[in-house]
């Protein structure tokens, strides 16, 4: 049986999106503000080229929650974020998770999240989840 997650427990995950992915996700989504997808229109931004969508990043939190911590059925319950600063893509990032407490009778986590800029150290996205597994909690 795998170890249980308990209070105190952090996990890191490294990840990059690249434009093509930031394509996908404004087809997927409908969003097709041209500061995502429009080098020019982004050029003349507070932000000078184009910049990912803030849920793109943030999407790194569902994958790792369900698939890689706390582990397999994993179930998420909420989520609350917080966009720090512009995260642009092909940049390379590194998000952190660190179980903040367990429900060990409700089998639910409270988990902080955050995605770091690795270069810099700066964080672009802060926040909270909950989560339930009856495997790991």
């Amino acid at each position: 049986m795998a170890e249980l997650v308990k209070e105190g427990d952090t996990y890191t995950h490294a990840f990059s999106f690249s434009q093509e992915d930031v394509v996908k996700f404004a087809e997927v989504t409908g969003d097709k503000n041209p500061v995502h997808l429009d080098a020019d229109f982004a050029a003349k931004t507070p932000f000078k080229q184009r910049i990912m969508h803030g849920f793109l990043g943030g999407s790194i939190f569902s994958k790792v929650f369900g698939t890689l911590f706390p582990g397999e059925g994993t179930i998420y319950m909420r989520q609350e974020m917080k966009f720090m600063r512009p995260m642009y893509p092909d940049a390379k990032y590194e998000a952190v998770f660190t179980v903040t407490s367990v429900n060990a009778e409700k089998h639910r986590a409270n988990v902080t999240t955050e995605v770091k800029e690795v270069e810099s150290g700066k964080v672009t996205i802060t926040g909270e989840a909950t989560v339930l597994n009856t495997n790991r909690l």
